[in-house]
């Protein structure tokens, strides 16, 4: 094998496919990258580690068409490493050569032929645009759990109704769901997914902002989801479980709502915070034309500060776990924020306005529980 590419149509593929390398192996193999080059020239990597899959590929310059594995790990650390200048790589015995300009670096192989065959893209189901897709996943992805200790919120529930899809994550304490319209491969389609939090957001972040196509497989054999854009294809496993009934949780009406400029409940949110203990709380104290927020109950510190509010209905005082108040409000992406409450116990719905008074933006809403003040 031996082609000659650009250095950084290289590393683009490599910190792609490098992605679905794992930290902790289960079998050796599944810590490289397999590089196929034809003589066509086309050169394809791929990775795999039984659960996701990772695909690039790219022209180049082949002289030899050859198959080989190497480390995932010091392929993508050499290659962002690289000069920018043209990259040879080419198979030397039992070695790969990789030399760019007056660099040169030698990688030993590992053996190709017990390489697991990587899972095929199911049929596609559609298309989305990924900057739609990649904004409507990190605002739900915020909100899944990262306790693995309860798997099943680690995800995001995908559900598809014609052309309608819906995102949903919680990890018990707040709960993101955004709706989005993508273009479907048939109108009849309805599906529902459960896809790894951290996979969806890595993969949506790394497409880009082209059109991109969505493959999903439920209920025939393999259960996959995948993507693919501008060359680069993944697929993943979809996670087993009975996601709970979330959407319930969203209240009918709120018979108080505060609006108050979204920028600055962050600025003030993350100015007051400094002072608030480990697993403490912001307080925000609701009343007629101003919210008050304060932190810290020990003597070593304590900080309060005031904006402008528009209040409809009774005062009302709740306390956020700061850090969940500001993924909520930085998701948001709107000039003004609405606050809905029913109780001060009860979980609190945020959405977007563009101005006080406005229409308020459904596509996207969480819902975050209040922590309890002590009295």
């Amino acid at each position: 094998m031996k082609f000659t590419v650009e250095r950084d149509v290289l590393a683009d593929a490599v910190a792609w496919t490098s992605r679905a390398v794992p930290a902790r192996p289960p079998v050796p193999v599944l810590a490289g990258v397999r590089i196929t080059a034809d003589a066509e020239g086309l050169v394809r990597l791929a990775s795999f580690d039984y659960e996701v899959s990772a695909r690039g590929e790219f022209p180049a310059d082949v002289e030899q068409p050859g198959e080989v594995l190497v480390s995932g790990r010091l392929l993508r650390e050499i290659a962002n490493a690289l000069p920018h200048k043209p990259v040879q790589l080419s198979l030397e015995g039992t070695k790969v050569s990789v030399t760019c300009g007056a660099s040169r670096f030698t990688l030993a192989t590992m053996p190709v032929d017990q390489y697991p065959s990587l899972p095929e893209l199911p049929e596609h189901s559609g298309t989305i645009d990924g900057a739609t897709l990649q904004q409507a996943v990190a605002q739900v992805t915020s909100a899944a759990s990262r306790d693995e200790t309860l798997p099943i919120l680690t995800g995001v529930r995908v559900e598809i109704e014609g052309s309608h899809i819906s995102l949903l994550a919680t990890d018990r304490y707040r709960l993101a769901l955004r709706e989005l319209e993508w273009t479907p491969s048939k109108t009849d389609i309805s599906a529902v997914a459960l896809v790894r939090a951290k996979t969806l957001g890595d993969t949506a972040k790394s497409l880009g902002a082209g059109e991109v196509t969505v493959a999903l497989s439920s209920g025939q054999g393999m259960d996959l989801i995948g993507f693919e854009a501008g060359g680069l294809v993944t697929t993943s496993l979809l996670m087993d479980g009975d996601y709970p009934q979330v959407r319930r949780l969203f209240p009918e009406s709120s018979p108080i709502t505060a609006t108050v400029r979204t920028q600055d409940l962050i600025d003030a949110t993350r100015r007051v915070a400094l002072v608030a203990e480990r697993n403490s709380s912001v307080r925000l104290a609701f009343a007629e034309g101003e919210v008050t927020l304060d932190a810290g109950q020990s003597d070593d510190a304590q900080a309060s500060e005031a904006l402008t509010a528009h209040l409809h209905g009774d005062p009302i005082t709740v306390a956020f776990n700061p850090q969940y108040l500001l993924d909520g409000l930085s998701a948001l992406g709107t000039d003004f924020v609405q606050l809905g409450f029913t109780q001060e116990t009860k979980p609190v719905e945020f959405v977007g306005l563009s101005e006080p008074g406005g229409e308020v933006s459904a596509d996207f809403r969480y819902l975050l529980v209040p922590i309890r003040i002590a009295s």
